[in-house]
């Protein structure tokens, strides 16, 4: 297959362009600076595109079978009203330019897949929610639903499109891991807040699993829940990353602390989605990590072994 991907080198898109290219597939990336994505794997082609500006090139889309978007400014930052203001463009209007150049083609791609997020529920305390469940209220829960209508708007022009709703992302080297790592593996990690909020994960190798599902199979289409089937609360997270380090997961994380450092963006570290993917299954894909202590022993074995190897 010929792919297009844009964000293909945020945490999750490298990881996808490396396994889209292990398998056989040709790689067309949409970069904002082509000349620095020295991450992308050997043969792909580089396209220049500032999603906010307008549509990517025609050419871009010749002999396409199938396009993957992931591109989107960073939430997990202090959101000022300009980073509000990009966190909406860059995903919004970003969608929308795609799916213009879709519609201005002759032979267009099967299939879109983009990205969502779990946001869109918004902070739904212990209430189960699917992908029948309806969105919720605040900034990213907004923004996520318009973002997955610009998405939709593609299926009108005989796309099949895919809207993966991601989770909370583990793996070594990046997401929220990242930030978690250092404090548990002294001892001084914990609960965030109450430790009472849902916290609907995934493994990047299932999202990445779940990607190439939906490029390849008929049936995944409509929005996706990518989370792990076993979402659990934020402090049983925590004492079981504190039990695979050997530490203790003691020291929580005040939530008044978090206002003070996040302002309106620490709704994200409170607020409590408890997700199933009961469409996700019901398609076909079966989760390579449904339970998190396995996830997490795998995660952090590899990052020891990459530890001991590397130079």
């Amino acid at each position: 297959m010929k792919i297009v991907v844009t964000g293909g080198t945020g945490f999750i898109g490298q990881a996808l362009c490396e396994t889209l290219a292990a398998r056989g597939d040709s790689l067309v990336a949409l970069l904002r600076q082509p000349g620095s994505a020295g991450t992308l794997p050997p043969g792909t082609e580089r396209i220049q595109w500032n999603s906010t500006a307008g549509p990517p090139p025609p050419r871009v889309f010749a002999g396409v079978d199938g396009v993957v978007h992931l591109a989107g400014e960073s939430v997990a930052r202090r959101w000022t009203p300009e980073r509000k203001r990009r966190i909406r463009e860059s995903r919004v209007a970003g969608t929308r330019h795609l799916v213009e150049a879709l519609a201005a083609l002759d032979e267009r791609p099967r299939v879109l897949v983009s990205a969502s997020a779990v946001g869109i529920y918004g902070d739904r305390g212990d209430e189960t929610l699917t992908e029948e469940s309806p969105p919720g209220g605040g900034f990213l829960a907004e923004v996520c639903a318009e973002w997955e209508e610009a998405a939709e708007r593609a299926a009108a022009l005989g796309v099949r499109v895919a809207r993966l709703r991601i989770g909370v992302v583990l793996d070594a080297g990046g997401g929220a891991l990242d930030q978690l790592l250092p404090p548990f593996t002294l001892g001084l990690g914990g609960p965030v807040g109450s430790g009472r909020q849902w916290m609907s994960w995934v493994h990047r190798a299932d999202v990445v699993g779940l990607i190439l599902h939906a490029l390849d199979q008929p049936a995944a289409a409509g929005a996706l829940n990518a989370t792990a089937p076993e979402p659990l609360p934020n402090r049983d997270f925590a004492r079981t990353l504190g039990a695979v380090l050997r530490r203790p997961a003691l020291v929580p994380v005040p939530a008044l602390a978090l206002r003070l450092a996040f302002g309106e963006m620490a709704t994200v570290l409170l607020g409590s989605q408890r997700v199933l993917p009961a469409r996700t299954e019901a398609s076909g894909y079966r989760f390579r990590f449904p339970a998190l202590e396995p996830a997490l022993r795998y995660i952090v074995g590899a990052q020891r072994r990459r530890e001991i190897t590397t130079p």
